[in-house]
């Protein structure tokens, strides 16, 4: 591969909407300084790590893997790698998880083959790829050129770049590829089931390049006016932000729901262009770790329960700890009036604690005040 030829692919990568984490370990450093040295890069990656140390890549894992150079652990790093993207790319942007893992040529002589493995993942597709090259035919740096080389190739192909380019591989030297597609259902049950944490549906024709999403999470059946006017009026009050809903499938207090349920309710969004999250999370602590540095929508009854120590196990410290994790990510809650037993609260009602007072801000009732909620409106359907 000339270097011109591989600079005008690094540039169609970065000119693609594919926004990307990319875990390395044992090869194909070269990749991120040809990712990184043309202009654009920070249109596609949003994180890169290496994991060189035998305790950086258990850490990365969660666990001891049971080969460190395999196509299980690139495909583990991968499936990693796209739920972290997802944490961090923009509102609507498609999502890239990659993982690399090598054992290419060392100061010491292996006994073994001299191989890498490729894994990649986004909405629909998981792709890996294993290539055993042949011993003694290059240096460690040819080596890493090489793998760098098929890297960048397997990042424009998931990335839905085209090219008819070919890494310096010789004709022995033939990829062992493995794909599996997805359907819309088997990514919900792969949320469902937790080995994604969440689906975004960019029904929104916004195209603003913001990154701070403003969420309101909810059950949202059915989705009515003041679960849209809500969302506008926090915007505002924001000074702007990417308006989004969060349907969480998991409830804390009820069964999850199920595909043609998720399925439903996602369509409401559809009918009116705003864009849906659905998630895995009913906790709004864990939320914040989903949705670091955005701006949730909740209603005063909500505060209630997270102010309160009973729902901590009636540990203050618990609470306070809990919160504070939630404001180290950045999170702010947006709070409008709401009944709570039968008495309208607004923000002020309530006792928080000095060092979360910043977090909550109020929504002033001149602004928004909407008493109807989706119980009463199933309620008047008979739905109830």
């Amino acid at each position: 591969m000339t270097d011109s030829c591989r600079r005008a692919l690094v540039e169609a990568i970065h000119s693609s909407p594919t926004q990307a984490v990319i875990y390395l370990s044992g090869g194909a450093s070269q990749a991120l300084g040809w990712l990184m040295s043309v202009p654009g890069a920070s249109n596609t990656v949003l994180e890169s790590v290496v994991t060189y140390s035998r305790m950086s890549m258990i850490q990365l894992l969660g666990k001891v893997p049971a080969q460190a150079a395999s196509s299980q652990t690139a495909e583990e790093m991968a499936l990693l790698a796209y739920n972290r993207a997802l944490k961090l790319s923009k509102p609507g942007s498609p999502v890239l998880g990659v993982g690399f893992t090598g054992a290419l040529a060392s100061a010491q002589p292996k006994r073994g083959d001299h191989r890498f493995h490729v894994s990649t993942r986004t909405s629909d597709r998981f792709w890996t790829s294993t290539v055993t090259l042949t011993k003694g035919l290059r240096t460690r740096e040819q080596e890493d050129g090489v793998s760098s080389q098929y890297l960048i190739k397997a990042i424009a192909n998931a990335s839905k770049v085209p090219g008819t380019f070919v890494p310096d591989l010789t004709e022995s030297e033939v990829p062992d590829e493995y794909e599996k597609n997805f359907d819309e259902e088997e990514e919900l049950k792969q949320l469902l089931s937790g080995i994604i944490c969440f689906k975004v549906y960019p029904f929104s024709s916004d195209s603003s390049n913001v990154e701070r999403k403003i969420i309101l999470s909810g059950s949202f059946n059915p989705l009515h006016d003041g679960h849209l006017k809500l969302v506008e009026i926090a915007t505002s009050i924001c000074g702007g932000g990417y308006p989004c809903f969060e349907l969480s499938a998991v409830n804390a207090d009820k069964p999850p729901l199920e595909i043609p349920q998720i399925n439903d309710r996602v369509k409401q969004f559809e009918k009116v262009g705003k864009t849906v999250i659905v998630s895995n999370q009913p906790y709004f602590y864990k939320k914040a770790e989903l949705f670091p540095g955005s701006a949730f929508v909740i209603g005063a009854d909500t505060v209630a329960r997270l102010v309160h120590p009973k729902y901590y196990g009636n540990d203050y410290g618990k609470m306070l700890e809990i919160l504070l994790g939630c404001k180290n990510t950045g999170c702010t809650f947006l709070v409008g009036g709401r009944n709570v037993n039968g008495i309208f609260k607004v923000l002020e009602d309530f006792d928080i604690p000095a060092e979360l007072k910043d977090m909550f801000v109020p929504i002033p009732v001149e602004k928004f005040r909407m008493d109807i909620s989706s119980t009463e409106i199933r309620k008047t359907q008979g739905l109830l």
